[in-house]
């Protein structure tokens, strides 16, 4: 039977990836290599000559709708898979020659089965942890609402009354209902405790302390602001309890203990194979957090792949050799070297370099261009005008870099900047326009996170630097910080293009999933419907679709989260598609993505998830 083709015209990911650590070939000899390599991990073809009968598989999966994310987006029926790997992807007549009395079987019944999916940039510790912390739930409230959440965590853990610290977690600090509600350490401090409290925004750019906390913390009308943060105060010039990015760092909150890091660390886990993840990048994990899932891999208990981004100190921005001493470090402490069927730990990247904060009112520490707007009229009659600031200048400044990107690159690290307002985007391409002036470097995966505000002039720049946006999908829907929290403040022609995932796409960009999970929900296909319709499902004045940048064909989605989160993590070669050979990374559905309407995305549900031939899911029946 000759296989279907899904292909999209040439926007599939390049299938130029060198190996994660060999740098040293020119882009031109490393795209033909790979190419090679392409041809030769070819799909087996129904009836193609064999020079004897295959080996038996451990596994078969048939009667499916394989869609194989390969580089013409090919669709087969049967996949075999021997010692973790894939052995064949094809018909259900060719399958046959791959079955004996040991293998097993799987009879998918006409169920879709698609790479393991891929997220480029989460916090999967951080993840865990809000799963098992003060969950406000993403959830639009009023500010009795607020408190009455908050009273009843209080109530829960009298036992840590007078001095335990309660944390917060998952606070939608944009959805506070009516529009526009701000609340301060007044709000906390009328609960009914002692405690130090702390409330993170959902974003993880915004902390509210009570005053114990602020107390506790040495915070005052008298303390300064951090560099690349805010200490808000009110007309009296004390703190009013909120701490904008960098200025949460003068919270020295309890550190949680090695057995709390592994309880979150186990959670994580269970939450990422339940969606069917069998690679992801934690981002900013420090050491523990990687001890953690070391142990959990010693175990036999790692589910998915785990490519580390450690923490790289704000400080070492100014010395790059620390910078990669560090990274390199923790690469020597706790990389399992090439991939392997079994899930392990591979450092590839470096953490989050922070180049400006968050868009959206009242933080709006994003670095843009032109100025936020201001209201100069009334609520009545609103008058919106270029106001003061445009924001923050970039945290790190060009030459700095410039310097700490290209010492990542010699290193064999990949880079990963955050980068969301159109003036940090420009200064990071620029720096990554530096590393790419050094054809030896050509290798390295250059990646920024987020980009939900990129200027038309550099819609290009990304494809021609080989630079990977890592996108949080979700944010591209109507909702409370895109309309109520920035579109105003942004004006009309620069809300339109927020969120440019269609946009980048449509220019030639590797666009994949950087979830950024616990700052939205973990929620794959709602994540993957928001990407093809940029719409939510909040109704109303949030209906959408999100400003004027198109949705992504679902089969173009379909590789953002598999083969392009693949590619910005050097991986590209061993997983995210399904190909002879690759690793047996996959997923079993409830439903067919390419066969339903986009509004049903949502609803799929994950039945199987399969790492390196081992399933460690199985939806319950």
């Amino acid at each position: 039977m000759r296989r279907r083709s899904l292909a999209e015209p040439s926007r599939a990911v390049p299938n130029r990836a060198v190996p994660s650590r060999a740098l040293a070939l020119p882009r031109s000899a490393a795209m033909a290599r790979a190419l090679a390599v392409a041809g030769c991990a070819a799909v087996a073809l129904p009836g193609a000559a064999q020079a004897a009968a295959p080996k038996p598989a451990d596994t078969v999966l048939r009667h499916g709708y394989v869609a194989t994310v390969d580089h013409t987006n090919s669709v087969a029926q049967a996949v075999a898979i021997r010692n973790g790997r894939i052995a064949y992807v094809g018909s259900d007549r060719g399958v046959k020659a791959y079955i004996s009395h040991q293998t097993k079987v799987i009879d998918l019944k006409g169920r879709m089965v698609m790479p393991g999916l891929v997220d480029a940039h989460d916090h999967a510790i951080d993840g865990g942890t809000q799963l098992l912390a003060c969950d406000l739930d993403y959830a639009p409230l009023t500010v009795a609402q607020f408190q009455q959440r908050i009273q009843a965590c209080l109530d829960r853990t009298k036992d840590k009354e007078p001095d335990g610290y309660l944390q917060v977690t998952n606070w939608y600090r944009q959805a506070m209902r009516p529009s526009g509600t701000q609340v301060s350490k007044t709000d906390l401090d009328a609960l009914s405790t002692k405690r130090p409290i702390v409330v993170m925004s959902t974003d993880g750019h915004t902390q509210l302390l009570n005053s114990r906390a602020l107390a506790d913390a040495k915070i005052t009308a008298a303390t300064p602001d951090p560099v690349s943060g805010r200490v808000i105060k009110g007309a009296d010039g004390q703190p009013t309890g909120i701490l904008e990015d960098a200025a949460g760092g003068l919270v020295a909150t309890p550190a949680p203990t090695a057995a709390d890091t592994l309880s979150s660390a186990t959670a994580s886990l269970t939450a990422m194979r339940a969606q069917g993840l069998t690679t992801v990048s934690p981002q900013s994990i420090n050491t523990a957090g990687i001890k953690a899932y070391d142990t959990l891999a010693k175990d036999d208990k790692l589910t998915t792949r785990m490519f580390m981004a450690p923490d790289i100190e704000t400080s070492a921005a100014n010395d790059p050799a620390k910078a990669v001493r560090s990274v390199l470090a923790i690469r020597r402490q706790f990389d399992d070297g090439p991939l392997a069927p079994r899930a392990g730990i591979t450092v590839h990247d470096s953490g989050e370099i922070f180049q400006d904060g968050v868009l959206q009112w009242p933080a709006q520490t994003a670095s843009l261009l032109k100025p936020y707007l201001v209201n100069k009229g009334t609520d009545a009659a609103p008058d919106w005008q270029p106001g003061p600031s445009s924001g923050p200048d970039p945290y790190i400044k060009l030459p700095v870099l410039k310097k700490l990107v290209l010492a990542l690159a010699k290193a064999g690290i990949s880079p990963e900047i955050h980068a969301i307002g159109d003036r940090a985007v420009r200064h990071t391409l620029d720096a990554y326009a530096y590393v790419r002036r050094f054809p030896k470097y050509d290798g390295v995966r250059l990646q920024i996170a987020h980009a939900e505000m990129v200027d038309p002039a550099d819609y290009d720049r990304f494809k021609q630097l080989d630079v990977t946006a890592d996108m949080g999908f979700q944010w591209a829907k109507p909702a409370f910080d895109s309309i109520d929290a920035a579109k105003d403040y942004l004006g009309p022609a620069r809300f339109n293009r927020m969120e440019p995932e269609g946009t980048l796409y449509r220019h030639g960009a590797i666009v994949a999933q950087g979830s950024d999970w616990p700052v939205d929900k973990l929620d794959q296909f709602f994540s993957m419907e928001v990407l093809v319709t940029r719409r939510g499902d909040l109704g109303g004045q949030y209906a959408g679709p999100l400003g004027k940048v198109p949705g992504v064909p679902i089969k173009a989605a379909l590789r953002m989260f598999t083969i392009n989160g693949a590619y910005a993590l050097g991986a590209d070669r061993e997983t995210g598609s399904l190909e002879r050979g690759k690793l047996a990374d996959m997923v079993v559905l409830s439903q067919n993505l390419l066969k339903i309407p986009s509004s049903r995305i949502s609803d799929t549900k994950v039945l199987r998830t399969i790492v390196g031939g081992r399933t460690v899911y199985t939806a319950a029946r």
